[in-house]
């Protein structure tokens, strides 16, 4: 009758841990300077966002449609910085 566990024994090393595309870092950043980076990387979606309203303002869209852009794409871009580990 099997109980469903592996074999133990030296038969197979453990797996290695799973890399991705970005080389790993050497050291943990200190968290002054992880706070600072994130402050840097959202001036940057509100640059976004600011461009984005003035090429559509100059474009005559419709002020609710710029809004509405802008609200997004700083909603979509602020999730993506702030759920990612390497900043």
């Amino acid at each position: 009758m099997s109980t469903g566990k592996a074999p133990s024994g030296g038969g197979s090393p453990a797996a290695p841990p799973k890399e991705n595309m970005l080389p790993r870092r050497g050291r943990r950043r200190y968290g002054v300077e992880r706070v600072f980076m994130r402050v840097i990387a959202t001036g940057g979606v509100i640059a976004i966002g600011v461009a984005l309203g003035a090429i559509l303002a100059s474009s005559n869209v419709q002020g609710w449609i710029i809004g509405l852009v802008v609200a997004i794409v700083s909603v979509v871009l602020s999730g993506v910085l702030w759920s990612s580990r390497q900043i």
